[in-house]
């Protein structure tokens, strides 16, 4: 009984995180949700960005916060970031093995890989800057502070996700600047 249940629970939540990224899809493309992202007024769970890798095969959309039930469409937007494509470290956590799986692949990424983000304002492209690496989950680097700490000027994003892939031990982190987009003078 065990057995089956460990097996099917990440197949229930790749199906539980399918329909959730479906009815997100609709969401976003309304013209109220371009209203509360202008205001800057999304509640947790709401849609809030769209991003693709195509290095990895990913096209997600991304929610507002960083809850157990926001990551449940798979990944979620850390709420004291700043929102995607503005100014300052940007910050995305996403899961490796449940709920789709968006950020199974992220250890794959390499410098220069590319990154995009569309908003219901428009769209912004990162490019990866460092080889993934492993922080401990509190995400704090050497130095202090943490991995999705602001960094205003720098035009940046943060992907963070669980490491090793179904542990929850540590986090791989994915650096990445902003190349195209409003604030990259594109």
């Amino acid at each position: 009984m065990v057995a089956v249940g460990l097996l099917a629970y990440p197949l229930y939540t790749d199906f539980s995180q399918g329909r959730l990224q479906h009815r997100l899809r609709t969401q976003i493309a309304s013209p109220q949700f371009k209203q509360s992202y202008e205001a800057h007024a999304a509640k947790v769970g709401d849609p809030l960005t769209r991003i693709r890798i195509p290095k990895i095969d990913l096209d997600v959309v991304v929610v507002e916060g960083t809850t157990a039930s926001a990551l449940k469409a798979g990944a979620g937007h850390y709420p004291s970031t700043p929102l995607p494509c503005e100014d300052g470290n940007v910050s995305i956590a996403g899961h490796r093995t449940t709920y789709g799986k968006p950020f199974a692949n992220i250890d794959q990424l390499k410098p220069g890989d590319l990154i995009t983000l569309d908003t219901p304002v428009g769209s912004c492209t990162y490019a990866v800057q460092t080889a993934p690496f492993v922080v401990l989950p509190d995400g704090k680097v050497p130095g202090g502070g943490t991995v999705i700490d602001n960094t205003p000027g720098e035009k940046t994003l943060t992907l963070t996700s669980c490491h090793p892939k179904g542990e929850a031990s540590h986090r791989i982190v994915v650096k990445a600047t902003i190349v195209k987009g409003p604030l990259a003078g594109a």
